[in-house]
């Protein structure tokens, strides 16, 4: 069935015509150099079996779908949380390409963000005179408070020095000399975009607290009774950041969000285009110094930012991704212990709703196993509030975490009657996953979008959650910190595992004996 202009086809339509089926097949047959079917099939079943798993356990020198993505992504996601701030990657435009589309696939808004441009030349010259012209532009064109400078691949594999090459760009003129370019170094090769995200963090608050790379006088710090907030790299930023200063504005805390990008991936349809939208100011970010604390929600996104806050007289305090009733109990007992400032009835209240709705439906979640992968401190929360719904976090997997992580996985696991048949898995990939979902089958599978070819292939039913999420608009929206995000965290779970009963009692007289309209 051809495109026509009366009845224009969705390529799910489109591609399930005679003449795509033909062509496809064609393709097959005369380019791909295919087996036979039966040694497919074969070969595809012997991959279910725990004798292909011990081998998939094995590899070392291959990773298959990994759950996670590169330094410079988290290094962009950073930047924009401060007021003006133009993100600016050294190097290709390919590479900021993709950084641009996997965050306006997720938020649905745009994501502004600039490269070097670097090409071949660059890359056996080296990328200074890129800088020069780079920071140039941007600074002429977009008008920013601020730009942040990371890397990619090709500038880390040449070895190109950003502190010279930017102190070399304001010698040129580029921009003013007393202008803020932080900066970090991010090779995609190693780490994540966790790692890419606390390298900038760090660089930033480095650039202000001592000294803007020696063109000021260092920061003395002169402590207050303010407290910084870090949330860390993190798809629910948006709804997240909005509920955790709700929850400070009801305690009436004094505060600083760090990073506040919350604005600049929820900006309104009003006729006006904001490229910079809220955020970090430059003055807060330079003030939040003198700080008495600094609380991260995410402890594995912020290792190295952590150390050096500690270093300047901070009590730090990190989290992992609390969800659910306890997570946030201790959230909140250590802000207000910290600030001297009590809980307020109308958070007490929202805890006994959220126990509440736990009750109301914990029949049809004790006992349930789960599959979830993910970024580490997600990964530890979700499992965390899974256990305390009566579920079984049956496999943790998180591609960035690492034997710490693995560590207090397992410590997780020990305080729980529902951790017993628990186990984590660091520096595994989806592939690792497959095997796990094949040879020990669990009801629930949770992940991000690339989960849903898991879904497919074992038939294991995916939930949503973590990031991307590219398949379903708008979660993003929502909190899944504080008691609220746990009450949301649970109708997501729930939600699945109605829609799964339905599923299966839906044909009428054979399986619908129970396709109730009470849940």
């Amino acid at each position: 069935m051809a495109q026509n202009a009366e009845n224009v086809l969705d390529h799910f339509d489109l591609f399930r015509g005679p003449e795509y089926k033909e062509m496809l097949e064609n393709k097959k047959k005369n380019f791909e150099n295919p087996v036979p079917a039966d040694e497919v099939e074969r070969v595809r079943e012997w991959t279910k079996t725990p004798e292909y798993r011990e081998k998939n356990f094995a590899r070392e020198a291959l990773t298959v779908n990994p759950a996670k993505a590169c330094q410079p992504l988290g290094a962009v996601f950073a930047a924009v949380g401060f007021e003006g701030t133009l993100p600016f990657v050294h190097g290709s435009q390919g590479c900021v390409a993709y950084y641009r589309s996997h965050f306006s696939r997720h938020f649905k808004e745009p994501s502004s963000c600039v490269s070097s441009s670097m090409t071949e030349d660059a890359a056996v010259f080296g990328g200074l005179n890129n800088m020069i012209d780079g920071l140039a532009n941007s600074y002429a064109l977009y008008k920013p408070k601020m730009i942040s400078v990371s890397t990619t691949c090709m500038a880390e594999v040449i070895g190109d020095d950003l502190n010279a090459f930017i102190k070399n760009a304001k010698e040129k003129g580029s921009v003013p000399a007393e202008f803020d370019v932080p900066f970090a170094h991010t090779p995609a090769f190693v780490g994540s975009h966790i790692t890419g995200y606390d390298n900038v963090m760090k660089g930033i608050f480095e650039h202000f607290w001592d000294g803007k790379a020696g063109t000021a006088p260092k920061l003395e710090r002169q402590p207050n009774d303010k407290i910084n907030f870090i949330g860390g790299f993190d798809g629910y930023t948006v709804g997240n950041l909005r509920e955790v200063r709700r929850i400070f504005d009801l305690m009436n805390v004094d505060y600083t969000i760090l990073a506040d990008n919350s604005d600049v991936w929820d900006t309104p349809s009003d006729g006006e285009f904001r490229m910079y939208d809220g955020g970090t100011t430059l003055k807060e970010a330079a003030e939040a110094v003198h700080a008495k604390a600094t609380i991260s929600m995410q402890e594995f996104c912020t290792e190295k930012t952590l150390a050096y806050i500690e270093g300047k007289g901070h009590e730090v305090k990190a989290f992992n991704h609390p969800i659910g009733v306890a997570a946030t109990d201790k959230l909140l007992m250590e802000v207000a212990r910290i600030t001297g400032k009590p809980i307020p009835e109308a958070l007490a209240k929202e805890r006994g709703r959220l126990v509440d709705a736990i009750a109301d439906s914990s029949a049809h979640i004790h006992g349930k196993k789960f599959a979830l992968y993910g970024d580490p401190d997600l990964t530890l929360g979700l499992a965390g509030f899974l256990m305390e719904l009566g579920a079984e976090p049956t496999h943790v997997l998180a591609t960035n975490g690492n034997k710490a992580w693995e560590a207090k996985c397992k410590e997780l696991f020990a305080s729980s009657p529902f951790g017993a048949n628990c186990h984590a898995y660091a520096g595994r990939d989806l592939w690792h996953m497959r095997s796990l979902l094949f040879t020990e089958p669990v009801d629930f599978l949770i992940g991000n979008t690339y989960g849903k070819y898991l879904e497919r292939d074992t038939g294991t039913p995916l939930i949503r959650i973590g990031f991307p999420i590219f398949d379903r608009h708008h979660h993003h929206r929502y909190p899944v910190w504080g008691y609220q995000g746990g009450l949301n965290v649970l109708v997501w779970i729930l939600d699945k595992i109605f829609d799964e009963i339905d599923a299966n009692t839906n044909v009428p007289s054979k399986t619908d004996y129970s396709f109730d309209i009470i849940r």
